[in-house]
């Protein structure tokens, strides 16, 4: 899946570099910033961490056992179901941690997120994608605690990029 995201990566930025017969390193600067989250967002959400033999297992993929769903809109219902407690922990800061970069990157590289609705709208937007997206593979939850935690995570990003903006104009 990241050869896949890289692959459309460069042929997008290729094709605009060609179509503007230009390249402004700053932008590309920051636009990698916004592909490195992406690649980090993909990796966490869409690899499992356990290995077998050394090695990290693919996603399983059956479209005969797509349905029903695995679906949990009860909030907590998982969050508070982990055995062991350091589970529990890892889950919930590493689905907060994961998206305050990109709470605090966006709204600095695009400038149409200008207000405080967009940029919200934008981060929930970007976490409810990656929920639907887990739909179709068997090891994955599509779950409203990540729903929630990635979006805490975006806004708690979010309001340090408004703190040092406010930090710069002063």
């Amino acid at each position: 899946m990241v050869a896949f995201i890289s692959a459309i990566w460069l042929l997008v930025r290729g094709y605009f570099a060609i179509r503007t017969r230009a390249v402004c390193w700053k932008r590309e600067a920051q636009l990698l910033l916004v592909y490195i989250c992406l690649i980090v967002v993909v990796r966490f959400t869409f690899c499992p961490f356990g290995k077998v033999d050394g090695q990290i297992q693919p996603l399983l993929f059956d479209p005969a056992q797509m349905f029903p769903p695995r679906i949990n809109l009860v909030p907590l219902k998982y969050l508070l179901d982990y055995l062991i407690m350091g589970e529990a922990v890892l889950n919930t800061v590493g689905n907060t941690a994961m998206f305050i970069p990109i709470g605090i990157i966006w709204p600095a590289v695009f400038k149409r997120l200008d207000s405080h609705k967009k940029v919200i709208a934008a981060g929930v937007g970007f976490s409810l994608c990656i929920e639907i997206l887990q739909l179709p593979f068997l090891d994955r939850v599509t779950d409203i605690d990540d729903l929630i935690l990635n979006s805490l995570g975006f806004l708690m990003g979010y309001g340090i990029f408004l703190l040092m903006k406010k930090c710069r104009k002063k």
